[in-house]
């Protein structure tokens, strides 16, 4: 038996995690638990580092950082796949809140390719924009827009983190 304590501090808590006409109430962190990890991305000139929550399960990948008012900076969200990805398996938007970058990347961590998302405004998910990296892969980085650039991060680089 729940007791009615607990459904009631449940309300409040998802009640503040509804839509909102302001960014100031959308939470800076996810309600589902996402583990973390130092990420290294290397380039040619530089290694750059990053903290980033790891989405390695369906119902996490399928979350991402939906409902989030911001990324912190050097942050991000790695999605980590068991198997290879066909190049027509994209990413979408839907109800997140913050314009990306992501970087696609094979099994070597070595990065594919880089494309910049917008938030999806829409209310159904089937009207938010995909974004297919036309290349298989077996992980993703998203970051906050322009990250990538601002670090010189190009395809070639490599994402490196602790398995």
């Amino acid at each position: 038996m729940i007791k009615p304590a607990i459904v009631a501090g449940l309300l409040i808590v998802l009640s503040a995690c509804g839509t909102a006409d302001s960014d100031d109430t959308l939470p800076t962190v996810s309600l589902i638990p996402f583990d973390s990890t130092d990420v290294a991305i290397v380039t040619a000139a530089d290694t750059v580092r990053i903290k980033a929550e790891v989405a390695d399960s369906d119902e996490e990948r399928g979350y991402g950082l939906m409902d989030r008012a911001r990324l912190d900076e050097n942050s991000g969200m790695l999605f980590v796949y068991d198997a290879p990805q066909d190049s027509t398996y994209g990413f979408y938007m839907f109800r997140t809140r913050i314009p990306l970058d992501i970087a696609f990347a094979d099994s070597a961590g070595v990065i594919l390719t880089i494309l910049a998302m917008e938030p999806c405004e829409h209310i159904q998910p089937s009207n938010c924009r995909s974004y297919n990296p036309g290349v298989g892969y077996t992980s993703a980085l998203e970051v906050n827009r322009g990250f990538f650039a601002q670090h010189g991060i190009t395809p070639g680089a490599r994402i490196l983190w602790p398995h």
